[in-house]
């Protein structure tokens, strides 16, 4: 498996292309903006995108889903748990002076334990709500996005609407209790590990 990760828009979002290097099957996970770069990896590698998959509805996620779902055709996919606050993702960018195409509703909900296959690789869905209702973190051996569950030395906010402190530390206990090489791609800032989460995550006196 294969992973490029692209920094887009004013916020700083990770936005991961992902793929079967035998089959070139792709996925783009948080396409939060600037769709052009995001399509000119994709057109340069040659992959062929199966799954737009969003972490969670919020806005500096998606501001490139709509873009990305014209030019590939790929299925979008999302928790149901987070569907009020996707469909309210142009308005609540509004509300923070950013402005973004609303997405088109998902294709395919997913929940705890689905399957998203990439030719001979698959990525399994982990249900870790806390950061919003429906937040997402997609697992690979040895690869886990996180979305903006978890990051480099820190945790999502809960003070956004859909946030819950205690849902957030249960799916960190889940997070960390993952074998420590796991390496976490998170939804902003630098990649890590699990072992280094569990050391050094200022969240870990909250448990």
């Amino acid at each position: 498996m294969e992973i490029v990760t692209l920094i887009v828009g004013a916020l700083q979002s990770n936005c991961y292309i992902i793929w079967d290097e035998k089959t070139l099957d792709a996925m783009v996970v948080d396409p939060g903006d600037e769709p052009e770069r995001i399509t000119s990896v994709i057109d340069a590698k040659k992959l062929k995108v199966r799954f737009i998959a969003c972490t969670h509805g919020h806005f500096d996620h998606l501001g490139g889903v709509a873009a990305l779902k014209g030019r590939t055709g790929a299925q979008i996919v999302l928790h149901r748990d987070d569907i009020e606050i996707y469909r309210n993702s142009r308005k609540h960018a509004a509300s923070w002076d950013y402005e973004i195409t609303q997405p088109p509703d998902p294709d395919m909900f997913v929940r705890e334990g689905d399957e998203l296959p990439l030719g001979g690789q698959k990525l399994i869905v982990l249900s870790t709500p806390g950061h919003s209702p429906g937040g997402i973190c997609l697992y690979d051996a040895g690869v886990l996005v996180t979305g903006d569950t978890v990051f480099a030395g820190s945790v999502g906010r809960t003070d956004l609407y859909g946030g819950d402190m205690e849902d957030l530390k249960k799916s960190f206990a889940r997070i960390i209790s993952l074998p420590p090489e796991t390496r976490i791609l998170p939804g902003h800032g630098s990649p890590s590990t699990v072992g280094e989460e569990r050391s050094m995550n200022f969240f870990i006196h909250e448990l």
